[in-house]
């Protein structure tokens, strides 16, 4: 199992617990090799091994130039919360038509600097008063469109601007610091995660759990791979794309995110991504 982080000291890989400093500095070019195993246990060798690696200490998110998209609607529980919001809107069927429909609904999320690592800042509207961090699984493919890892998203969206009207949806999932990714990249290396990979999150509060929430792979109706063929038609990534696949964790309608919450969501064997909640 390897894992590649992206750091302020350039990219490190995790390798059967063990962690080096990779001789290629490049992202882009390292997310788009071919043949990652036999790549980098060749580049590990001549790598320099690192000691206490720290994750959050100097870990970026773990992104070059590419470009984050996400899927919509693709847990029955998003469906149900999706119709619920925008019902008084009348656009409580849009959700229900598109859960079952062939075409997965498919929109832009967040361009690099939107991006926030491991340990660092998502925010809040500040002319929002409902928001919610959506907890997804996050597949990495390359500009061929192969899925070459796996990552975690926290898809950070305002309720009550997306449900007051469903063409608002641009306003309530794209700004500044919208996106939370890390804490690394899961190489596949031609292995899919299994059905039952769990997916947790938990929202802390003063240090005390606000929420906590909990599903699996086994409830995403659609597969990885039709995803990401229906992301790359008529579309071209020169250096890859990250695809958020959507969320089956939706907090109650009652609760919404503060300042200074933390927000903890964890995919194992990926990892645990941490992102701390701003406002304006």
């Amino acid at each position: 199992m390897m894992k590649l982080y992206r750091t302020t000291h350039g990219p490190v890989l995790e390798d059967r617990g063990d962690h080096y400093q990779l001789p290629e500095s490049d992202w882009d070019v390292l997310l788009n090799r071919g043949d990652h195993e036999h790549v980098l246990t060749s580049m590990s060798r001549r790598a320099s091994r690192i000691h206490n690696f720290a994750i959050n200490e100097d870990t970026l998110a773990p992104i070059g130039t590419q470009e984050v998209w996400a899927a919509g609607v693709t847990y029955y529980r998003s469906r149900t919360a999706r119709m619920e919001e925008s019902k008084d809107a009348g656009g409580g069927s849009f959700y229900d038509r598109v859960y079952d429909a062939a075409r997965p609904e498919l929109f832009f999320k967040a361009t690099p600097p939107r991006v926030a690592g491991p340990g660092q800042k998502v925010r809040i509207r500040k002319d929002s008063k409902w928001n919610v961090p959506e907890p997804e699984f996050t597949l990495v493919a390359n500009s061929q469109g192969e899925i070459i890892g796996y990552t975690i998203g926290n898809d950070m969206s305002s309720r009550d601007i997306e449900g007051e009207n469903p063409l608002y949806l641009p306003q309530a999932k794209c700004y500044a610091q919208s996106c939370g990714l890390g804490p690394c990249v899961l190489l596949a290396n031609g292995n899919p995660m299994p059905r039952e990979t769990a997916i947790n999150m938990d929202i802390l509060r003063s240090g005390a759990t606000a929420f906590h929430g909990a599903t699996a792979l086994t409830e995403l109706k659609r597969t990885p791979e039709e995803l990401i063929e229906y992301l790359f038609r008529d579309n071209h990534f020169s250096t890859g794309v990250f695809l958020l696949t959507g969320t089956g964790i939706i907090p109650p309608d009652d609760f919404t995110l503060l300042p200074d919450d933390e927000v903890r969501i964890n995919i194992e064997p990926i990892g645990t991504l941490v992102n701390y909640v701003v406002q304006g």
